[in-house]
């Protein structure tokens, strides 16, 4: 590509290592001064001639952030038309990069503007232009495909960083490869150098979306029972949120829910042979939690304020994760489970830690020392990220989300449709699924949420339903029911061992249908058993 123009603000006072070759672009900066000096602006702007025809994709900020193929015309909406006092209260720019990143106009909607972070492509039926940053752990990339005046922008999250005297910053290391879906994206991981962590497919139980808060050993027991009536033994057992007292407190059960703790439910996991799970939020709490009430020292702090997550439970608050109590507190957490015979770790919200840049540490930088950190506090054990900048857990953890949460009404309450993009939705996190589907295997295996086959306590159709299973199965490595499997009759038994068979297949080409917002039709060829198929799938 040509490079038409580098900004780099403050200007005059930094020397600029700059080099453009085989599809490759760097841009380091050294400071010169005498004093610390802050970034303000850096980015680099390339020409790229896009066509009527092309399929935009941008990768959205964290793990829930919707992120689908968009036409030329289509941008997105969300956050665009919501009223400033409702995102106060409830914050929903809080979820995605609302608080941090810069304004999007509606002018800059018109124009073709659209936006995402650490890698992005333009596909012409099977052929890929792939950008894709290598530098995520100096700081986000934002890139930016503007379709109007023909330009690929990449961006740093920078702003207010502070290079000391004579110190070398990496601020963009990009790559621009062309060619099939899957020799552009070896490129890509080979020249990070990133490998998927040794982890195997696993089919397992999530208590999440059939009670969600409201569990109790009771209703653990009963759902632990019922995964002895399936016709495949499935390899996890994983108990969500709503064990502890208050997020944020987990050194201690709710009594009332688990009047015996955790740890006869944990053991009764082993011994039926499972792998046993747990749900973590280390780097959040709620105002509700004794760690809120009696550790304010804890927290991020922005204008003398407490950083606020997002409207979760009574109000979720960031912790900050380099304060060494705070470390300790979250080594002591699942230093507990781990010794219950806990070994793999939900890690959620994980997007907290990196709320608030620092003085000499961008989010980028933040968030990738953040999950270094828990690597080494959870040692062999396996990690399930969630709610995290992708790019970040890239071959820090076994497992991680790459959609929002599935909702139990399909798309979310009509209401909520032109709020975050990071909202539950069963439509958005089924498009996730299939558009992130090159990170699976490559940056650590992909968790596409859970499938539903109950009938009860969901509105989803049985179409709808049978959809979700099978794109989960086919392009997740993570197959996690959410129903009391004891209910299941013959039919359904059947169909989820047919589910497990097709988290076995191969996947040999994808074509995708017109990009509609409504449902759209994609076509699947998969071999499975030294047999060809061919299935289509309205998502």
């Amino acid at each position: 590509m040509e490079l038409l123009k580098v900004n780099i603000l403050p200007p005059g006072l930094l020397d600029t290592d700059e080099r453009l070759e085989d599809g490759r672009y760097t841009l380091a900066l050294i400071s010169k001064g005498e004093e610390p000096l802050e970034l303000e602006e850096v980015s680099a702007v390339f020409r790229f001639d896009f066509l009527p025809e092309d399929a935009l994709f941008l990768n959205g900020y964290q793990s829930w952030t919707y992120s689908p193929e968009r036409t030329r015309k289509q941008f997105d909406k969300a956050m665009r038309f919501v009223p400033k006092a409702l995102d106060r209260k409830f914050g929903f720019s809080q979820y995605g990069d609302g608080y941090f990143s810069d304004p999007v106009y509606r002018k800059d909607l018109r124009a073709g503007y659209k936006k995402g972070y650490s890698y992005a492509y333009v596909r012409r039926d099977d052929r890929f232009s792939l950008f894709a940053s290598l530098a995520e752990d100096t700081g986000f990339t934002r890139i930016i495909l503007n379709t109007t005046d023909s330009t690929v922008t990449f961006k740093k999250d920078c702003h207010h960083r502070f290079l000391q005297p004579g110190e070398r910053y990496t601020a963009l290391d990009v790559i621009f490869p062309e060619g099939g879906e899957n020799e552009v994206f070896d490129l890509w991981f080979d020249a990070m150098g990133v490998k998927a962590l040794p982890a195997e497919p696993k089919v397992g139980y999530t208590s999440w979306y059939n009670c969600y808060q409201n569990i109790s050993e009771e209703q653990i027991l009963r759902d632990l029972e019922g995964m002895k009536t399936l016709p495949v033994k499935p390899d996890i057992f994983q108990i969500d949120d709503g064990f502890e007292p208050f997020v944020g407190d987990w050194l201690t059960v709710n009594e009332e829910k688990f009047p015996n703790g955790l740890e006869p439910i944990i053991r009764k996991v082993l011994d039926e042979g499972y792998q046993a799970g747990i749900w973590l939020a280390p780097f959040v709490a709620e105002k509700d939690s004794v760690v809120y009430r009696e550790h304010p020292e804890w927290f991020q702090y922005k204008e003398g304020y407490r950083v606020f997550t997002g409207a979760n439970w009574s109000g979720g608050y960031a912790l900050d994760p380099y304060n060494p109590e705070v470390r300790d507190y979250i080594r002591q957490s699942i230093e507990r489970y781990k010794a219950m015979g806990v070994t793999l770790f939900k890690l959620d919200f994980l997007y907290a830690a990196c709320m608030t840049s620092r003085p000499n540490k961008t989010r980028g930088e933040i968030m990738a020392e953040s999950m270094d950190f828990l690597r080494e506090v959870c040692g062999d054990c396996q990690i399930l990220g969630c709610g995290v900048p992708l790019a970040s857990a890239f071959g820090r953890v076994e497992y991680c989300r790459i959609g929002p949460d599935m909702s139990l009404d399909f798309d979310d309450k009509l209401y909520m449709r032109p709020f975050h993009n990071e909202r539950p939705s069963t439509l958005h996190t089924q498009r996730n699924t299939l558009y992130r589907r090159q990170l699976d295997g490559r940056a650590f295996r992909n968790d596409p949420d859970v499938f539903l086959l109950r009938e009860e306590n969901t509105s989803l159709s049985d179409e709808q339903k049978h959809t979700l299973a099978v794109v989960n199965a086919l392009f997740g490595s993570v197959l996690f029911g959410s129903d009391d499997f004891g209910a299941y009759d013959e039919k359904k038994r059947r169909l989820f061992a047919a589910l497990c068979g097709l988290q076995r297949a191969r996947i040999l080409a994808v074509e995708n249908g017109p990009l509609t917002e409504k449902l759209r039709s994609v076509i699947v060829t998969y071999e499975l058993k030294g047999e060809e198929k061919r299935i289509e799938l309205k998502i």
